[in-house]
């Protein structure tokens, strides 16, 4: 059977009309894969995924909130009150700095690269996303909107020219 280049390109295009209309988009997928990865962290209380991702839309890293490498997480304190020393927040890596951590790339293609994050970054999140030279953090809730660590954070991205936005998923 022989085909023209015109029959081709004329057939292509019915097939093109016949395409998947409902698939997700980028933000979606990538945040989809954030909020999976938070299924990874023993925290009972706050589960938070993150996935940073390239210009051209490539995975480069995944991290969640849970305790050091080497630091057994029967010795992880989950409290959320009480003692500082007897509470979580002293020893818990957060989803962002172990997503920055794990990558093993050059340090280079995270330049420019987007995070997208369950929960918005603390302050000390914040400091790492800036350092690191990963330009737009995408999330989903902004629980804490109005602390201190949060108007910091804000502060610092707005300073240091790191876009932030919301994104709104239909559940």
């Amino acid at each position: 059977m022989e085909l023209t280049y015109k029959e081709w390109q004329e057939n292509c295009q019915k097939s093109i009309k016949k395409s998947r209309k409902d698939y997700i988009g980028w933000d979606e997928y990538f945040m989809e894969i954030a909020k999976l990865s938070a299924k990874r962290s023993k925290d009972p209380n706050t589960q938070v995924g993150a996935c940073i991702v390239s210009e051209d839309n490539r995975i480069l890293s995944i991290g969640y909130n849970g305790a050091p490498n080497g630091f057994p997480d029967e010795n992880m304190p989950w409290e959320r009150s009480g003692e500082n020393l007897y509470t979580k927040y002293f020893y818990v890596c957060h989803a962002e700095l172990n997503a920055i951590l794990n990558y093993r790339g050059n340090k280079k293609d995270l330049e420019k690269a987007k995070i997208y994050v369950d929960l918005f970054p603390c302050n000390e999140c914040a400091k790492l996303i800036i350092q690191s030279g990963i330009k737009e953090v995408i999330y989903l809730s902004d629980k804490y909107n109005g602390t201190e660590i949060n108007i910091a954070a804000k502060m610092m991205f707005e300073t240091c020219k790191v876009k932030y936005r919301k994104l709104d998923i239909e559940k």
